[in-house]
């Protein structure tokens, strides 16, 4: 391959085949079936005959996981690799995401048409595939395989099939005790869980989504302190504590406060309302995605100060006077320097930005309210409904009205 990542490629295909999950980089043109021969009797086949790995998979963006099953309930992760060329995916499976029971599997025999007297090998190849939970160190060995060649700490992951299922996660109250070794055993415990917390705010100050489930999925590893006698009452306690804490990470990823004070007093209404103590790990990860998402969208840590007061002048109401000289001033700069330093940072010119920001705001009231699009103009800024249409129209290639129907559709 000749690469900078050919050799953690190799080590991570290893890895995976000494756990019996076949791990290989293949070309997008290459048959499915002939990727996957060495896994699959005939009438396992992955896909019908001639279907390319580009066409089983459908569109790949790059610095992207994608997670997917098909109809036997096999799994695949796959990825694009940067060669340069847009054409080697790594693709990881067939694996199980869960055990099938004997009776799941005598179903999907006769979903699939298997005969009585093909039972037991269709049994066999079912138990020959490895199973490998939500949560396994392999996905993590995966995922730290991703920040490397992609050279980035954050990178999305797509389920291409289904929401995850979110395991309920236990509250443990820390054992307590008044002799030396007890003592010693709640110091370990409230270190593991500041460390726990620590290591969940690091996350989301750099919008790791990714490692939502390897952090949420260790959530009953760290017990927290039994501070109540009402369990309900002390996991909302700790989920208050948790949406301080994510909301502090988030500003310490960039992200003004202008954008985190609805999200955080969203949270806090919702754990108050919290009907019963198995939603508490439901509701940690709402949070954990929530503020990765913030960050992700609204970090300004790369941007100068004078780009940021830009961009929340911005954003804060998008009806205003946003033109560049009404934001320069404002500024106390030039229109031809803010111009200047705003494209440099963020790739666009100020009037660009605008465009895009009113077309999105548009877009949203267009599919969640029945207002009038000359209302939702106005909304947006924008006094000329026909301009209004000419930009909405140019940006998403549909009039507002076009747009509002397929949506509805």
């Amino acid at each position: 391959m000749g690469h900078d990542y050919e050799r953690e490629l190799g080590f991570l295909c290893d890895v995976f085949c000494k756990c019996h999950i076949p791990a290989r980089a293949v070309s997008l043109t290459d048959s499915v079936n002939r990727v996957f021969s060495s896994e699959s009797a005939s009438f396992f086949r992955v896909a019908e005959e001639g279907v390319s790995v580009r066409q089983f998979f459908g569109e790949i963006s790059s610095h992207t996981l994608y997670k997917t099953a098909d109809g036997l309930h096999r799994c695949y992760s796959y990825l694009l690799l940067p060669d340069g060329k847009d054409s080697t995916v790594l693709v990881i499976g067939p694996y199980l995401d869960r055990e099938l029971s004997p009776s799941q599997v005598l179903e999907l025999a006769e979903k699939m048409e298997i005969p009585p007297k093909f039972q037991r090998y269709f049994n066999e190849y079912f138990s020959s595939i490895p199973c490998l939970p939500e949560g396994s160190r392999l996905f993590i060995l995966l995922n730290t395989f991703c920040e490397r060649i992609w050279n980035s700490p954050s990178f999305s992951i797509v389920d291409v099939n289904r929401e995850d299922s979110i395991p309920v996660s236990p509250i443990n109250e820390t054992a307590r005790s008044d002799n030396f070794d007890g003592i010693l055993v709640n110091m370990k415990a409230m270190e593991q869980r500041y460390e726990f917390e620590n290591e969940l705010m690091r996350a989301v100050s750099l919008g790791q989504l990714h490692k939502e489930s390897q952090l949420i999925s260790s959530f009953s590893e760290n017990p927290f302190e039994k501070r109540t006698p009402d369990l309900l009452r002390n996991a909302k306690n700790y989920c208050v504590i948790m949406n301080t804490l994510l909301r502090k990470a988030a500003e310490n990823g960039g992200v003004h406060p202008v954008y985190l004070d609805n999200v955080s007093s969203d949270f806090a209404l919702k754990i108050e309302q919290m009907p019963s103590l198995s939603e508490t790990s439901l509701l940690m990860r709402e949070m954990f995605r929530a503020y990765c998402r913030l960050v992700r969208k609204h970090s300004m840590n790369a941007y100068s100060l004078l780009v940021q007061k830009t961009v929340l002048l911005i954003d804060s109401d998008l009806s205003a006077n946003l033109t560049l000289r009404t934001l320069a001033e404002q500024q106390n700069v030039t229109p031809g320097y803010l111009a200047t330093v705003f494209k440099r940072e963020t790739g666009k010119t100020v009037s660009e930005y605008i465009r895009e920001k009113r077309v999105k705001q548009a877009s949203y009231l267009l599919a969640t309210t029945h207002l009038q699009v000359q209302t939702i103009a106005l909304h947006c800024g924008i006094v000329d409904v026909q301009y209004f249409s000419k930009i909405f129209k140019k940006q998403t290639g549909k009039t507002p009205k076009e747009y509002r129907e397929s949506v509805r559709r």
